[in-house]
């Protein structure tokens, strides 16, 4: 998603098609690939079920209606595959080696079932069993918080949100609430309330969260990791401020990706675009990252 809205069509396409070929026979795929080479093969519902929201997003970025059509049945197949997961309370487990329920997971679950539906509906297979499969999701997340692994991660709180299983009065309450637990002036958002510790994968999220309900503190937030940015346009996972040393040393491109999907969330919303000087794109379709 993020090399979309980067412009890089091909290249995304081409990891979309990767996801096809290796899918496994009952629509999931494995935890963890490197190299092309599997190294966790436990079975992750919120990995599979995501592929969804990209194909989806993929053809609206690009106009692609026979995309759909192609990736059709590897969608079709993930999102039961993720179905024959569920509780008879509605909530999905982890993964197939285990029974515990997350809320991040289900919540990024929740907006898969979603743009499945949707997809489904646009190539004239509607799909009612997987938006009441999505219904009865979010009313788990919102009326059943016992049922899921309690856990310190920004991620619990504002997923939901992100996700769209709280929406309106109640998304906006549940954002302030635990502001001050997660957010650190100047600094981002912590992975886990109880460390010294701020990530650009997370910030970056909750600034895609407030874009979305017009909140023009995305933009700060944007900002405040700018230092996590090196001079070739990645960026650091995380720094620890009580050390005042980013950790770890590594760039991975799920931050890298919330922060394109961010940026350009705030690129084509005027209602948040202020401060922040969301990244430029090139006629190439590739990214130029300004220096400031």
């Amino acid at each position: 998603m993020g090399l979309d809205v980067a412009g890089c069509h091909a290249e995304a396409a081409a990891a979309y098609r990767w996801l096809a070929r290796t899918q496994n026979p009952d629509g999931s795929w494995y935890a963890e690939y490197r190299d092309g080479q599997v190294t966790d093969s436990a079975k992750d519902t919120n990995f599979t079920a995501y592929i969804a929201v990209g194909v989806l997003h993929h053809a609206l970025s690009t106009q692609n209606s026979s995309f759909l059509r192609e990736l059709w049945p590897t969608v079709r197949d993930a999102i039961e595959f993720v179905l024959r997961m569920r509780s008879p309370e509605g909530a999905i487990q982890w993964r197939d080696s285990s029974s515990l329920f997350l809320i991040s997971g289900c919540s990024s679950i929740h907006q898969a079932l979603l743009c499945a539906a949707a997809i489904a509906s646009r190539l004239g297979s509607p799909r009612p069993d997987w938006i009441r499969a999505a219904s009865e999701l979010a009313t788990t997340i919102r009326c059943r918080p016992d049922l899921f692994e309690v856990k310190p991660h920004s991620m619990d709180w504002y997923y939901p949100v992100l996700g769209s299983a709280i929406t309106g009065s109640a998304a906006l309450r549940r954002l302030s609430d635990d502001w001050d637990w997660f957010v650190v002036p100047g600094l981002g958002v912590r992975c886990v309330f109880d460390q010294p510790w701020v990530t650009g994968g997370e910030t970056a999220e909750l600034a895609l969260t407030l874009a979305l309900l017009g909140d023009s503190r995305a933009n700060a937030l944007l900002a405040d990791i700018e230092m996590l940015r090196r001079s070739d346009g990645s960026y650091w996972t995380g720094y620890q401020f009580a050390n005042q040393v980013i950790w770890p040393e590594e760039r991975t491109t799920w931050t890298a990706g919330a922060i394109l999907l961010a940026s350009a969330a705030l690129r084509d919303n005027p209602a948040v675009h202020g401060a922040f000087k969301p990244l430029s794109l090139v006629s190439q379709g590739k990214p130029r990252y300004p220096i400031e």
